[in-house]
């Protein structure tokens, strides 16, 4: 067996929990509670205690008396209608975004948020790891958004956004606000951030209100001709364009939340 202090190699090591939840055993808080009630053993020996480091193409795990196997990792790009919740399930009945994937029992999870009133790119993965950098401000992903207001956006309320407004004791700048043409009551707005109900609440801070909000890019990956409540599989380049964007170091002088 290995644990923290054997060091193993970076390249292959991983918490156990984590390969558990790879495995699609569950949230990786769900995955610590199954280790703790002594499901769990590797290498013939039980392990109760967290923070255990294994290698997975070397030790034996077993849960439950049977071998885990890590889920083969997926990527859909979902264009998510208005009155869809970005949640596996609702308590009231509501439609999810799982309302339009297969039923193929796997689940994914959306990365980052869109409130029900939003539509447009939704990432749904299981990977959390590409998951976490593509939502941490750290990381600086850009999020682009066609935000149609009442009343339009003047110059003025524009450079207001860019130099950064105050809600709710929070300080929310966009990185670029810019006129779509041919559409005065409509503007194209990039945030490095992802605070919640963002976007509407800086517009509010302007003194105007949204009357349509739709995602349109996450970093390099776009919707382009994908309709609304329809889905598609990433491509390899795709996914490889996601993962080149979230590989530079973070910002070390960011101390903010999680988007």
């Amino acid at each position: 067996m290995v644990t923290d202090c054997q060091k193993p190699s970076r390249s292959d090591a991983l918490r156990l929990h984590k390969y558990l939840s790879r495995c699609g055993l569950g949230s990786r808080r769900a995955c610590e509670k199954i280790i703790a009630e002594g499901r769990v053993s590797v290498n013939g020996h039980p392990i109760t205690q967290q923070g255990v480091t294994i290698r997975p193409s070397r030790d034996v795990v077993l849960v439950d008396g049977r071998r885990p196997q890590p889920e083969r990792r997926i990527y859909l790009l979902f264009n998510k209608p208005r009155d869809v919740l970005c949640t596996c399930r609702d308590p009231q009945g509501r439609r999810t975004f799982a309302d339009f994937l297969p039923k193929n029992g796997r689940r994914l999870y959306p990365v980052g948020r869109l409130d029900r009133n939003s539509e447009g790119l939704l990432l749904l993965t299981n990977d959390g790891s590409l998951a976490l950098r593509l939502t941490h401000p750290r990381f600086g992903i850009q999020k682009t958004y066609r935000v149609w207001t009442a009343p339009a956006l003047s110059a003025d309320h524009r450079a207001r956004l860019l130099a950064g407004v105050e809600s709710e004791g929070e300080r929310l700048k966009a990185v670029e606000v810019r006129p779509v043409p041919d559409a005065p009551e409509c503007n194209e707005i990039v945030l490095k951030e992802g605070r919640k109900h963002q976007v509407r609440r800086m517009i509010e801070a302007v003194g105007a209100r949204v009357v349509r909000l739709k995602r349109t890019a996450l970093g390099p990956l776009t919707l382009g001709r994908l309709r609304l409540g329809q889905w598609r599989e990433l491509t390899r380049d795709e996914v490889a364009l996601l993962r080149q964007a979230t590989s530079a170091k973070p910002n070390p002088a960011f101390k903010g939340r999680t988007a």
